[in-house]
């Protein structure tokens, strides 16, 4: 790709491939998917949450939320309630089982992690997150 791509094209093409390589190794290393994976790191830090509050702390499209948490609902990981007097409304909440396999999932994002960062001093980690927040931020800032 370097010779059809300026040095900064290839940039975001390594970038890109980087997420297209590293998103099924995460699943078959921890067993579940990062958007699955955040959705339960929300959930573990409330009670309960409504479900269109929770999609938007991750920022994930509402109906991926919907598809993550039936699975997750058939997995006995959540429950989901509607709301009593009102029905339009969707309430989440981890089962203990959920609560259970978090740790189990941490410990397996870890060790993941851990390998993706071989070899990488803590000061070269530093510098790269600052320049990935930049990137970041840069995306965010884009109007489309």
């Amino acid at each position: 790709m370097k010779n059809s791509c300026s040095d900064e094209g290839e940039i975001l093409f390594q970038l890109n491939e980087i997420y297209k390589q590293m998103s099924p190794k995460f699943e078959r290393c921890t067993g579940i998917s990062q958007s699955r994976l955040e959705l339960l790191h929300k959930l573990f830090e409330v009670d309960e949450i409504s479900q269109t509050a929770l999609q938007k702390e991750v920022n994930i499209d509402s109906a991926a939320v919907t598809r993550h948490l039936k699975q997750l609902e058939l997995k006995e990981m959540v429950t989901r309630r509607k709301k009593p007097d009102d029905n339009r409304f969707t309430f989440v909440k981890l089962t203990e089982e959920g609560r259970e396999k978090i740790a189990a999932f941490r410990k397996e994002k870890e060790e993941f992690i851990g390998k993706v960062l071989k070899d990488f001093s803590e000061q070269e980690q530093t510098q790269l997150s600052t320049m990935l927040h930049r990137i970041q931020s840069n995306i965010e800032e884009i109007q489309y």
